[in-house]
């Protein structure tokens, strides 16, 4: 998942994906939370699963990751 979300990053943000890391913040790398919710979004059509991160304390590419991880599997 967490390479999944890097090429996202990458291809819709432009971002190039050497700059991003497990534990490269969204704030860090700017993106901003409709970036985020937008990511979410597309994620949720393409996984089929519902991931709903309010509420969660999720501020890294890692973090994002592994939620995603435990929904899915």
């Amino acid at each position: 998942m967490y390479e999944k979300l890097v090429a996202y990053a990458a291809k819709q943000l432009e971002l190039d994906p050497e700059d991003i890391t497990p534990e490269s913040s969204f704030e860090s790398l700017g993106i901003d939370s409709l970036d985020v919710v937008e990511m979410i979004m597309d994620l949720e059509t393409e996984l089929g699963v519902e991931l709903d991160i309010e509420g969660e304390n999720i501020a890294t590419f890692g973090e994002l990751a592994a939620f995603i991880d435990a929904k899915v599997n």
